[in-house]
């Protein structure tokens, strides 16, 4: 194994501290990562409700919990995030199910700026974008693929808007707030379905 992913696995979280850590800074008017602003903080605040109430609420329908029951190798989701990040308050509660559902899969959260190494080995397009889950083999140590920042449909519209404006505005940030809550964690499901899917045969029995 990467001696940078084992380091960041010793130090990392399960969810159930990341949602403690949550909570403890909300008490405190406070953030994780370097800036430690008014508006990161804002974020954090707005982000633990949102992931309360998911982890309330959120529901994974017959069809996809057998797909997911089926991946039956045994690995551990390494999943880096910031409490600030809008679009890791929506993935990690999904992905926190799925691994609730399917005990073959470990969870564990690490943060972006306490492992700068580790997020420099997994950017997207560049950037240190969060959250990034990365499913490493518990026999074998490789990294067996990754996942995010955003799902596939939300990632597309993403895409999309920053070809024909540049950049995100906060008018569209807002709608995909909307289109989140819509969704309601079912194209996460199906990418994650998908994603376990593509490394069943070689574990198949």
């Amino acid at each position: 194994m990467n001696n940078i992913i084992k380091s960041s696995l010793e130090n990392s979280m399960s969810y159930e501290a990341y949602r403690s850590l949550m909570l403890k800074l909300v008490e405190q008017e406070s953030t994780t990562g370097v800036d430690k602003s008014a508006d990161k903080i804002d974020f954090t605040k707005l982000n633990n409700r949102r992931m309360k109430r998911w982890d309330k609420t959120l529901k994974i329908d017959g069809k996809a919990k057998k797909r997911l029951l089926d991946f039956n190798a045994n690995v551990t989701w390494l999943v880096i995030t910031e409490s600030w990040c809008g679009d890791s308050a929506h993935v990690l509660p999904v992905l926190n199910k799925v691994a609730e559902l399917n005990p073959k899969i470990t969870m564990r959260i690490v943060l972006r700026d306490d492992n700068l190494e580790l997020m420099d080995m997994f950017l997207t397009d560049g950037n240190r974008a969060v959250p990034k889950l990365i499913m490493i083999d518990n026999e074998t140590g490789n990294v067996l693929g990754t996942y995010g920042p955003r799902p596939s449909e939300a990632a597309y519209y993403v895409k999309r808007f920053k070809a024909e404006n540049g950049k995100l505005t906060p008018e569209f940030k807002e709608d995909l707030q909307h289109w989140y809550n819509k969704d309601k964690g079912n194209t996460i499901v199906e990418d994650i379905a998908e994603m376990l899917s593509r490394f069943q045969p070689s574990f198949s029995q």
